[in-house]
C-alpha cells in the first residue's frame, strides 16, 4: 500500500512541478520570440530588396522613355525636314509630271521610314518592358523562399 505524502512532500513536489513548467515555458516562450525576431529579419530584408528592385525598375523605366523621346523627336524632325525639302522641290519643278513624280518618290520614301520607325519603336519598347520587369520578377521567387523558410522554421 502506498504511503500517504506529508504536507512538506506535497508542497517539495507542487514546487518542482511548478518551476519544471515554468522553465519549459520560459525557453519555449524564448525560442519562439526567436523564430519570430528571425522571420521578421527576412522580412525586413525581402522589403528593403524588393524597394531596391522597383527603383532600378523605375530607373530603367525612365531610360528607356527618354530614349523613345529622343527617337521619336529625332524622327520627327527628320520628317519635317524632308517635308520641306520635298515641297521645295515640288514647287520648282517644270512640269506637273516632273511634280507627281517626286511626290510620288517622296510619299514611297516617307512611307518606308515611318514603318521603319514603328519596327524600331516596338522593338526599343519591348526591350524596355522586358529590362524594366526582370528585377521585380526575382522578387517573386524571393518572397517564396522567406514564406517557405519561416514555414520551417
Amino acid at each position: 500500500m502506498a504511503k500517504a505524502k506529508t504536507a512538506g512532500e506535497k508542497i517539495n513536489g507542487t514546487t518542482e512541478t511548478i518551476e519544471t513548467a515554468f522553465k519549459t515555458g520560459s525557453e519555449a516562450l524564448k525560442a519562439n520570440f526567436e523564430k519570430a525576431a528571425k522571420g521578421y529579419e527576412q522580412l525586413l530584408g525581402f522589403s528593403k530588396d524588393t524597394a531596391e528592385a522597383y527603383v532600378k525598375a523605375a530607373n530603367v523605366a525612365g531610360k528607356g522613355a527618354e530614349t523613345l523621346h529622343n527617337e521619336i523627336y529625332a524622327f520627327s524632325k527628320q520628317s519635317i525636314e524632308g517635308s520641306i525639302a520635298n515641297a521645295k522641290a515640288v514647287m520648282a519643278s517644270k512640269s506637273v509630271h516632273e511634280a507627281f513624280e517626286l511626290q510620288t518618290g517622296f510619299a514611297k520614301s516617307a512611307f518606308e521610314a515611318y514603318i521603319a520607325q514603328l519596327t524600331k519603336v516596338g522593338e526599343l519598347m519591348t526591350a524596355t518592358s522586358k529590362e524594366t520587369f526582370a528585377p521585380i520578377q526575382g522578387r517573386v521567387q524571393a518572397w517564396v523562399d522567406v514564406v517557405q523558410s519561416a514555414r520551417a522554421a
